[in-house]
Protein backbone atom coordinates (compact mmCIF):
# COMPACT_ATOMS: atom_id res chain seq x y z
CA UNK A 1 0.00 0.00 0.00
CA UNK A 2 1.40 3.41 -0.93
CA UNK A 3 1.51 6.30 1.51
CA UNK A 4 -1.51 8.54 1.98
CA UNK A 5 -1.89 11.76 0.07
CA UNK A 6 -0.72 14.83 2.05
CA UNK A 7 -3.33 16.41 4.29
CA UNK A 8 -5.51 13.29 4.57
CA UNK A 9 -4.15 11.35 7.57
CA UNK A 10 -7.58 10.52 9.04
CA UNK A 11 -8.83 9.11 5.77
CA UNK A 12 -5.65 7.09 5.46
CA UNK A 13 -5.96 5.60 8.94
CA UNK A 14 -9.63 4.77 8.46
CA UNK A 15 -9.20 3.14 5.08
CA UNK A 16 -6.11 1.16 6.01
CA UNK A 17 -7.39 -0.07 9.40
CA UNK A 18 -8.82 -3.49 10.13
CA UNK A 19 -12.45 -4.45 10.39
CA UNK A 20 -14.38 -3.06 13.36
CA UNK A 21 -16.51 -6.17 13.59
CA UNK A 22 -19.81 -4.50 12.74
CA UNK A 23 -22.91 -6.60 13.00
CA UNK A 24 -24.44 -5.91 9.59
CA UNK A 25 -28.23 -5.49 9.83
CA UNK A 26 -30.42 -7.95 8.02
CA UNK A 27 -31.10 -7.30 4.36
CA UNK A 28 -34.76 -7.43 5.33
CA UNK A 29 -34.45 -4.48 7.76
CA UNK A 30 -37.28 -1.97 7.43
CA UNK A 31 -36.58 0.64 4.75
CA UNK A 32 -37.95 4.00 5.89
CA UNK A 33 -36.50 6.33 3.24
CA UNK A 34 -35.66 5.25 -0.31
CA UNK A 35 -33.90 7.34 -2.93
CA UNK A 36 -34.00 6.39 -6.61
CA UNK A 37 -31.83 8.02 -9.30
CA UNK A 38 -31.87 11.37 -7.48
CA UNK A 39 -30.30 14.14 -9.56
CA UNK A 40 -29.78 17.86 -9.05
CA UNK A 41 -28.53 20.24 -11.70
CA UNK A 42 -27.49 23.84 -11.26
CA UNK A 43 -27.36 25.07 -14.85
CA UNK A 44 -24.69 22.96 -16.52
CA UNK A 45 -23.34 21.63 -13.21
CA UNK A 46 -24.59 18.23 -12.04
CA UNK A 47 -24.14 18.43 -8.26
CA UNK A 48 -25.87 15.09 -7.54
CA UNK A 49 -25.96 12.51 -10.30
CA UNK A 50 -28.49 9.64 -10.23
CA UNK A 51 -27.93 8.69 -6.59
CA UNK A 52 -29.78 5.61 -5.33
CA UNK A 53 -29.71 4.52 -1.68
CA UNK A 54 -32.00 3.57 1.18
CA UNK A 55 -32.12 4.28 4.89
CA UNK A 56 -33.17 1.43 7.18
CA UNK A 57 -34.35 1.42 10.76
CA UNK A 58 -31.56 0.10 12.94
CA UNK A 59 -28.75 1.42 10.73
CA UNK A 60 -26.37 4.32 10.56
CA UNK A 61 -25.83 4.89 6.84
CA UNK A 62 -22.87 7.22 6.31
CA UNK A 63 -22.32 9.25 3.16
CA UNK A 64 -18.70 10.27 2.68
CA UNK A 65 -16.68 12.03 0.03
CA UNK A 66 -14.15 14.78 -0.42
CA UNK A 67 -15.22 18.44 -0.58
CA UNK A 68 -17.50 19.06 -3.56
CA UNK A 69 -18.66 15.44 -3.72
CA UNK A 70 -22.33 16.46 -3.42
CA UNK A 71 -23.00 15.32 0.16
CA UNK A 72 -24.55 18.56 1.40
CA UNK A 73 -26.64 18.92 -1.74
CA UNK A 74 -27.91 15.38 -1.24
CA UNK A 75 -28.93 15.93 2.37
CA UNK A 76 -30.60 19.22 1.43
CA UNK A 77 -32.61 17.39 -1.23
CA UNK A 78 -33.66 14.68 1.21
CA UNK A 79 -34.83 17.24 3.77
CA UNK A 80 -36.68 19.26 1.14
CA UNK A 81 -34.57 22.42 1.25
CA UNK A 82 -33.87 22.15 -2.45
CA UNK A 83 -35.80 20.29 -5.12
CA UNK A 84 -34.75 17.41 -7.32
CA UNK A 85 -34.15 17.81 -11.03
CA UNK A 86 -34.90 14.11 -11.50
CA UNK A 87 -35.49 11.03 -9.41
CA UNK A 88 -37.74 9.98 -6.55
CA UNK A 89 -37.69 10.10 -2.74
CA UNK A 90 -40.06 7.75 -0.88
CA UNK A 91 -40.95 7.69 2.83
CA UNK A 92 -42.55 4.41 3.90
CA UNK A 93 -43.23 3.74 0.22
CA UNK A 94 -45.00 7.07 -0.34
CA UNK A 95 -43.58 9.51 -2.87
CA UNK A 96 -42.50 12.72 -1.07
CA UNK A 97 -40.29 14.12 -3.84
CA UNK A 98 -42.47 17.17 -4.32
CA UNK A 99 -43.27 17.83 -0.65
CA UNK A 100 -42.12 21.02 1.04
CA UNK A 101 -39.57 20.80 3.84
CA UNK A 102 -42.05 21.40 6.66
CA UNK A 103 -44.34 18.66 5.34
CA UNK A 104 -41.45 16.19 5.27
CA UNK A 105 -40.62 17.18 8.85
CA UNK A 106 -44.21 16.58 9.92
CA UNK A 107 -44.12 13.20 8.16
CA UNK A 108 -41.09 12.12 10.20
CA UNK A 109 -37.93 13.39 8.47
CA UNK A 110 -35.71 15.34 10.87
CA UNK A 111 -32.34 16.92 10.24
CA UNK A 112 -29.48 18.75 11.89
CA UNK A 113 -27.12 21.25 10.26
CA UNK A 114 -23.38 21.78 9.99
CA UNK A 115 -23.63 25.00 11.97
CA UNK A 116 -25.18 25.32 15.40
CA UNK A 117 -28.85 26.34 15.12
CA UNK A 118 -29.90 26.56 18.77
CA UNK A 119 -31.41 29.60 20.51
CA UNK A 120 -28.50 30.49 22.83
CA UNK A 121 -30.46 32.88 25.08
CA UNK A 122 -33.12 30.28 25.92
CA UNK A 123 -32.80 27.34 28.28
CA UNK A 124 -32.06 23.87 27.02
CA UNK A 125 -35.64 22.83 27.77
CA UNK A 126 -37.09 25.87 26.01
CA UNK A 127 -35.09 25.05 22.88
CA UNK A 128 -36.57 21.57 22.79
CA UNK A 129 -40.06 22.80 23.61
CA UNK A 130 -39.96 25.21 20.68
CA UNK A 131 -39.03 22.34 18.37
CA UNK A 132 -41.84 20.21 19.78
CA UNK A 133 -44.35 23.04 19.32
CA UNK A 134 -43.30 23.45 15.69
CA UNK A 135 -44.10 19.78 15.10
CA UNK A 136 -47.53 20.00 16.76
CA UNK A 137 -48.75 23.59 16.26
CA UNK A 138 -51.97 24.67 18.01
CA UNK A 139 -52.92 28.02 16.44
CA UNK A 140 -56.38 27.87 17.95
CA UNK A 141 -55.10 27.77 21.55
CA UNK A 142 -54.60 31.53 21.78
CA UNK A 143 -55.38 31.60 25.50
CA UNK A 144 -52.83 28.93 26.44
CA UNK A 145 -49.26 29.79 27.43
CA UNK A 146 -46.69 27.80 25.47
CA UNK A 147 -44.92 27.02 28.73
CA UNK A 148 -48.04 25.28 30.05
CA UNK A 149 -48.52 22.99 27.05
CA UNK A 150 -48.23 19.54 28.62
CA UNK A 151 -47.73 17.79 25.29
CA UNK A 152 -44.84 20.01 24.17
CA UNK A 153 -43.16 19.87 27.57
CA UNK A 154 -43.42 16.09 27.68
CA UNK A 155 -41.97 15.75 24.18
CA UNK A 156 -39.15 18.15 25.05
CA UNK A 157 -38.20 16.32 28.24
CA UNK A 158 -38.37 12.95 26.50
CA UNK A 159 -36.03 14.23 23.78
CA UNK A 160 -33.58 15.65 26.31
CA UNK A 161 -33.50 12.35 28.16
CA UNK A 162 -32.85 10.46 24.92
CA UNK A 163 -29.97 12.81 24.09
CA UNK A 164 -28.50 12.59 27.60
CA UNK A 165 -29.22 16.21 28.47
CA UNK A 166 -32.02 15.87 31.02
CA UNK A 167 -29.60 16.93 33.78
CA UNK A 168 -29.04 20.37 32.20
CA UNK A 169 -32.60 21.18 31.15
CA UNK A 170 -32.59 24.52 33.00
CA UNK A 171 -29.19 25.68 31.77
CA UNK A 172 -28.99 28.58 29.31
CA UNK A 173 -28.18 26.88 26.01
CA UNK A 174 -25.46 29.37 25.10
CA UNK A 175 -23.43 28.34 28.16
CA UNK A 176 -23.15 24.68 27.10
CA UNK A 177 -19.93 23.20 25.74
CA UNK A 178 -19.66 22.81 21.98
CA UNK A 179 -20.33 19.09 22.20
CA UNK A 180 -23.39 19.58 24.41
CA UNK A 181 -24.74 22.16 21.96
CA UNK A 182 -24.48 19.58 19.19
CA UNK A 183 -26.30 17.09 21.42
CA UNK A 184 -28.98 19.72 21.98
CA UNK A 185 -29.44 20.06 18.23
CA UNK A 186 -30.06 16.32 18.03
CA UNK A 187 -32.47 16.60 20.97
CA UNK A 188 -34.37 19.40 19.21
CA UNK A 189 -34.63 17.14 16.18
CA UNK A 190 -35.89 14.28 18.36
CA UNK A 191 -38.55 16.55 19.88
CA UNK A 192 -40.29 16.59 16.48
CA UNK A 193 -40.75 12.78 16.69
CA UNK A 194 -38.83 11.84 13.53
CA UNK A 195 -38.34 8.33 12.23
CA UNK A 196 -35.53 9.35 9.86
CA UNK A 197 -32.59 11.45 11.08
CA UNK A 198 -30.44 13.36 8.56
CA UNK A 199 -27.32 14.45 10.45
CA UNK A 200 -24.95 16.85 8.71
CA UNK A 201 -21.50 16.71 10.32
CA UNK A 202 -22.65 16.34 13.94
CA UNK A 203 -19.06 15.70 15.06
CA UNK A 204 -17.62 18.90 13.56
CA UNK A 205 -15.31 20.71 15.98
CA UNK A 206 -15.57 18.09 18.72
CA UNK A 207 -12.79 16.82 20.93
CA UNK A 208 -12.23 13.13 21.64
CA UNK A 209 -14.48 12.95 24.72
CA UNK A 210 -17.33 14.82 23.02
CA UNK A 211 -17.02 12.59 19.97
CA UNK A 212 -17.36 9.49 22.14
CA UNK A 213 -20.56 10.84 23.70
CA UNK A 214 -22.06 11.63 20.30
CA UNK A 215 -21.16 8.21 18.89
CA UNK A 216 -22.76 6.54 21.90
CA UNK A 217 -25.88 8.65 21.31
CA UNK A 218 -26.06 7.62 17.64
CA UNK A 219 -25.65 3.98 18.61
CA UNK A 220 -28.69 4.30 20.90
CA UNK A 221 -30.79 6.27 18.43
CA UNK A 222 -30.33 3.88 15.54
CA UNK A 223 -32.32 1.22 17.37
CA UNK A 224 -35.53 3.17 16.67
CA UNK A 225 -34.52 5.38 13.74
CA UNK A 226 -33.00 5.27 10.29
CA UNK A 227 -29.94 7.55 10.32
CA UNK A 228 -28.12 9.22 7.45
CA UNK A 229 -24.75 10.54 8.62
CA UNK A 230 -22.70 12.99 6.56
CA UNK A 231 -19.34 13.28 8.28
CA UNK A 232 -15.68 14.10 7.57
CA UNK A 233 -14.23 12.27 10.58
CA UNK A 234 -13.41 8.99 8.87
CA UNK A 235 -12.22 7.24 12.02
CA UNK A 236 -15.63 7.90 13.59
CA UNK A 237 -17.49 6.93 10.42
CA UNK A 238 -15.81 3.54 10.20
CA UNK A 239 -16.57 2.90 13.86
CA UNK A 240 -20.28 3.82 13.84
CA UNK A 241 -21.55 3.16 10.30
CA UNK A 242 -23.35 -0.04 9.36
CA UNK A 243 -23.25 0.93 5.68
CA UNK A 244 -21.24 3.55 3.84
CA UNK A 245 -21.93 5.27 0.53
CA UNK A 246 -18.99 7.00 -1.13
CA UNK A 247 -19.58 9.94 -3.49
CA UNK A 248 -17.17 11.55 -5.95
CA UNK A 249 -18.19 14.53 -8.06
CA UNK A 250 -21.88 13.96 -7.32
CA UNK A 251 -21.82 10.27 -8.23
CA UNK A 252 -21.90 7.19 -6.00
CA UNK A 253 -18.83 5.05 -6.62
CA UNK A 254 -19.41 2.47 -3.86
CA UNK A 255 -21.87 1.36 -1.19
CA UNK A 256 -21.29 -1.38 1.35
CA UNK A 257 -20.28 -2.30 4.86
CA UNK A 258 -17.13 -0.69 6.31
CA UNK A 259 -14.91 -3.69 5.54
CA UNK A 260 -15.85 -3.77 1.85
CA UNK A 261 -15.47 0.00 1.52
CA UNK A 262 -11.95 -0.21 3.02
CA UNK A 263 -10.94 -2.70 0.38
CA UNK A 264 -12.66 -1.02 -2.58
CA UNK A 265 -9.97 0.07 -5.08
CA UNK A 266 -12.02 2.99 -6.44
CA UNK A 267 -12.43 4.37 -2.92
CA UNK A 268 -8.72 4.06 -2.23
CA UNK A 269 -7.89 5.92 -5.42
CA UNK A 270 -10.44 8.66 -4.68
CA UNK A 271 -9.24 9.22 -1.11
CA UNK A 272 -5.58 8.26 -1.16
CA UNK A 273 -4.53 8.69 -4.76
CA UNK A 274 -3.45 5.04 -4.92
CA UNK A 275 -3.00 3.36 -8.25
CA UNK A 276 -3.02 -0.19 -6.86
Amino acid sequence: MTSAAPGRPKQARALSGGSEGHEVPSVGAEVLLAVESLTRRFGGLVAVNAVTLDLRRGEVHAVIGTNGAGKSTLINMLSGEIGASEGRISLDGEDITGRAQFRRALAGVGRSYQRTTIFPEFTVLENCRLAAQAATPKPWALWQSAKSCAESNASAREALAAAGLDGVADRIAGTLSHGAKRQLEVAMCLATKPRVLLLDEPLAGMGAEETERMLALLERLKQSHAILLVEHDMDAVFRIADRITVMVNGTVIATGDPASIRQNPEVRIAYLGEEH
